[in-house]
């Protein structure tokens, strides 16, 4: 079995989701994403030029800030990820060449899974957590069912359609991680804008985890 980075302990458990982010605005927006207390930031790899926006934000966001890529769908994207100096590695499925790839160079790994056979496969091929992707399809109520037969251990992400509304009851089905997209960052967004979302969606988070 391959085995990838575990999960970090991160500040709160909340990955920032930046589709479409360009090159020359990535400072900007990771930094206010960072400062509202978001710390780890994906940037999908159907954004403009994406390796480069990654390699901006790992030079300019603390050493505590967990960078790097979603989408990724083959092992050469792995290779330029880790080239860009990213350490996070997202994925919409569960590929045995791209896990494989991620555990040799060390990475942090959510691969997308939607059913008990896809997340026992994930488990198996060494996923820091498994991302139960699209979650406003299955809901918290088909993620917790799915969380009863899934080991003790394993840290569960729910992305897709959620936002810091749905916290409390994704909390509650056990989900420990949330990947936010479209409820903080689109294209064309101010980043005081994006910065505004992403300090609500930290408060929300705090606001659900004291009531949990």
């Amino acid at each position: 079995m391959t085995q990838t980075a575990p999960f970090p302990s991160l500040k709160r458990g909340l990955v920032a989701i930046l589709r479409g982010l360009r090159p020359e605005e990535a400072i900007e927006v990771g930094r206010v994403v960072y400062e509202a207390g978001i710390h780890a930031i994906e940037v999908p790899l159907n954004s403009p030029d994406p390796f480069a926006s990654i390699s901006s934000l790992v030079s300019a966001l603390p050493e505590t800030a967990l960078v790097g890529a979603g989408t990724v769908l083959t092992a050469t994207d792995v290779d330029g990820l880790a080239k860009a100096g990213g350490r996070l590695l997202v994925s919409p499925n569960i590929d045995a060449a791209v896990m494989g790839r991620a555990a040799y160079h060390g990475m942090v790994t959510m691969p997308g899974v939607f059913s008990p056979t896809e997340a026992f496969q994930a488990i198996r091929l060494g996923a820091s957590a498994l991302k139960f992707f699209p979650a406003n399809v299955l809901g918290a109520t088909g993620i917790a069912a799915m969380r009863a037969v899934l080991p003790r251990d394993v840290n569960v992400g729910a992305v897709g359609g959620v936002s810091e509304k749905d916290f409390p009851a994704y909390l509650a089905a056990g989900v420990s991680v949330f990947g936010l997209g479209s409820s903080l960052f689109k294209p064309g967004l101010r980043p005081d804008e994006v910065g505004e979302r992403a300090r609500a969606a930290a408060a929300g988070w705090d606001a659900a985890t004291r009531a949990a």
